[in-house]
């Protein structure tokens, strides 16, 4: 709904060109960072807390030179930045949700740190389009399951949006109820995955963007 990657991805571009390393390339870098991120989630979660983690981490593992306090701090300053930035949603997104508010029962379910995301869903304004809001800590077929008994949903009829296949898409459709994927350019890289129906019942449908979502629903 709203722009979340690009600033991690600005971050993170800011932390490749002040480590400075002189033997890695960048992609070599990033793919050493991609990895220390995935432990960091199973230990940390999601979140800002999580990500300076892995930046910090990462430093460690590469640099010849011994880290700093001062240098700790100046890494956590490259990921907590990313908070600083304003909520920008993406074009459609308002105007969409007041429409399907309006005829449909929406709920929000995110993952990652309560404090971070509620903060996001209050800056964004668009929290009165939902009925409910759930923050958990991992988007997976458990947490889709759970929600559909807690809100005694009919599987059928009951839709998940989203642009990350292995969050959004695939677990919910393992879960028994249809999804939209709306593809998005800066998708985070670890959300990466193949869209995949694997005989489940649900329906899959694909658009182009969420403003669509409207011909459809």
């Amino acid at each position: 709904m709203w722009e979340n990657n690009i600033y991690f991805e600005r971050a993170i571009a800011q932390f490749i060109s002040f480590l400075n390393h002189h033997t890695f390339t960048p992609e070599q870098v990033r793919e050493v960072l991609n990895e220390v991120e995935r432990e960091n989630i199973l230990r940390h979660g999601y979140g800002l807390h999580s990500f300076a983690h892995a930046l910090v981490n990462t430093f460690e593992q590469l640099t010849v030179d011994p880290i700093t306090p001062e240098l700790h701090a100046q890494i956590h300053a490259i990921a907590h930045r990313i908070a600083e930035h304003p909520v920008q949603l993406i074009d459609g997104v308002a105007e969409t949700l007041a429409y399907l508010a309006a005829q449909h029962h929406l709920i929000l379910l995110t993952k990652g740190n309560v404090t971070e995301q509620s903060g996001k869903v209050q800056r964004s304004g668009l929290g009165a389009h939902f009925a409910a809001i759930e923050i958990v800590a991992e988007k997976d077929i458990a947490a889709y399951r759970s929600i559909v008994e807690k809100y005694a949903l009919i599987p059928q009829r009951t839709w998940m949006i989203g642009n990350s296949p292995k969050s959004d898409i695939n677990p919910a459709l393992a879960a028994g109820v249809n999804a939209v994927f709306v593809p998005h350019d800066n998708t985070w890289i670890l959300e990466h995955e193949e869209v995949s129906r694997n005989g489940f019942p649900g329906t899959l449908m694909q658009l182009d963007s969420f403003a669509e979502l409207r011909n459809h629903f």
